[in-house]
């Protein structure tokens, strides 16, 4: 096509992340908004401004106040126009903000760096994501202890290299799932907890325009950076940093989120499995078409979707690994537009899949018929070892058995392998006379329930000691929690 018929004022004919477009949430999409963005610069403008005035600068109430009623009052234009000038958003910002503000234009920025807006409103987007991201996550657990808890004594085939194991039971296999974001819980509250600000640092981090500002006292340069940071919501800063905060901070961030994509991932792609088995499904609405040409089909594309985000999330580690490890000295630029990406898309991936989760978990559909079946196919070889030994209660000889199994059990092996039909073994046991003094006895012998172990109590002890203790954490949000629906 012709450029010259192409409308680039048109949205839909820009690019638009899917992240924003189909995927993530409003309230997250806000918290890397530009709104979001330059209005905490804004409050932290406001926020030097009132520390310095308590430590005896001379800035007025009146300067404080016309600051505050524009913090909302953005002019994106004149900042795009003055950033075109300047080639510096800071100072962009700085300006229109002054003139929105003259009575207080001298004092706005008053001895800080760029990065005193920049770092400290990254920090403050960071922490607020976590705080979005936490009670998700909690959903899913909630969700998932609730299915555990319902098919706790369920008893399904287990796989070990995907192939048939020892039994287990549906409500089992979901707390390995459970337990796996019971530590992604974790990871994210202890990272929000030991999170702090970078506060009133300077140019390279020395304080040296603080302390001119403050005729060189220490003291109260020291003072400045706590009340700055405990004005913005942090009760610590970093206690040395360069221009910047150090990036490892954004490498643990990041790679909490990431270590949250791969549980996701794992649990889906479990789901998936199981789809295709049609032993479990998510949820699958009325008007929902599986395929375009093959009407019968009803494709997991839900937990398809947390596959392909959670392995974008995952992705984001090295890079958030590789901008930390070349950040020269006291910093370097470089950071500036990766960090703009890496951030935004490890919040908004992470929000994206739990939003999805979360309507997965609250529908799942078992179908007990069909893993009872499962059951049914390969329990008579599971079942081996019990026929041996209640061969041996009733008088029998152990190795004699064995053989018997291990021939009558090739034999049913090579039915179902080689001729495609049913597992025989038990037939096969039946018409053989060698096992008479137990035929009695083989539908206790064959009963799934004796095959689970405690799986059933692991699961009630798991849900009480582990999970239970966390869920209280967030009883509030969760008392209000209510069926997620997808848009798209």
């Amino acid at each position: 096509m012709s450029c010259e018929l192409v409308d680039y004022n048109n949205p839909y004919c820009n690019y638009r992340s899917p992240l924003s477009t189909r995927y993530a949430s409003k309230e997250m999409q806000y918290n890397f908004s530009d709104q979001k963005k330059f209005s905490t610069w804004r409050r932290l403008w406001i926020n030097l401004a009132k520390a310095e005035k308590e430590l005896g600068l001379e800035i007025s109430d009146g300067q404080i106040a016309e600051m505050e009623n524009n913090v909302n009052n953005i002019n994106f234009e004149d900042a795009a126009a003055e950033e075109k000038l300047t080639r510096h958003d800071v100072m962009a910002h700085v300006h229109v903000f002054a003139k929105q503000c003259p009575v207080a234009a001298p004092v706005i920025h008053l001895g800080a760096t760029s990065c005193f807006v920049g770092d400290n409103t990254d920090l403050i987007v960071i922490r607020d994501g976590l705080e979005l991201l936490l009670p998700r996550v909690a959903r899913v657990i909630q969700n998932l202890a609730r299915f555990a808890e319902h098919y706790k004594s369920l008893p399904t085939l287990g796989f070990t290299h995907l192939q048939p194991a020892q039994l287990t039971t549906v409500g089992k296999r979901a707390t390995l799932w459970l337990f796996d974001f019971l530590l992604d819980e974790r990871a994210l509250r202890r990272a929000k907890d030991d999170l702090r600000f970078r506060g009133a640092k300077g140019t390279t981090g020395t304080q040296a325009s603080f302390l001119q500002l403050f005729d060189g006292d220490g003291t109260k340069v020291r003072k400045l950076d706590k009340r700055v940071a405990e004005l913005s919501g942090f009760d610590k800063t970093y206690p040395v940093t360069g221009q910047t905060y150090t990036r490892k901070v954004d490498l643990e961030i990041v790679g909490v989120l990431s270590s949250l994509g791969a549980t996701v991932h794992k649990m889906c792609s479990d789901l998936r499995l199981l789809a295709n088995m049609k032993e479990i499904e998510e949820p699958f609405e009325k008007t929902q078409i599986g395929s375009s040409a093959m009407p019968y089909k009803r494709n997991p594309m839900r937990s398809e979707r947390c596959c392909a985000i959670a392995r974008h999330l995952m992705a984001l580690y090295s890079n958030a690994a590789n901008t930390h490890s070349v950040q020269w000295l006291e910093r370097t630029l470089d950071d500036s537009a990766n960090k703009r990406l890496t951030l935004s898309e490890a919040f908004l991936s992470a929000d994206a899949v739990l939003m999805v989760l979360e309507n997965i978990t609250q529908g799942l559909v078992v179908y007990p018929k069909v893993i009872e079946r499962r059951i049914g196919q390969e329990l008579p070889f599971m079942s081996a070892e019990n026929i041996i030994m209640a061969m041996v209660k009733k008088g029998g000889d152990r190795q004699i058995c064995h053989e018997k199994i291990r021939v009558l059990s090739q034999q049913a092996g090579a039915q179902v392998k080689e001729h495609g039909k049913e597992n025989d073994l038990l037939d096969r046991v039946r018409a053989d006379s060698y096992f008479e003094p137990i035929l009695g006895d083989l539908d206790a012998i064959l009963d799934p329930s004796t095959y689970i172990g405690r799986a059933a109590e692991q699961v009630s002890d798991f849900l009480e000691e582990e999970v239970s203790p966390v869920l209280k954490l967030y009883s509030t949000v969760l008392k209000g929690s209510k069926q997620v629906t997808l848009n798209i």
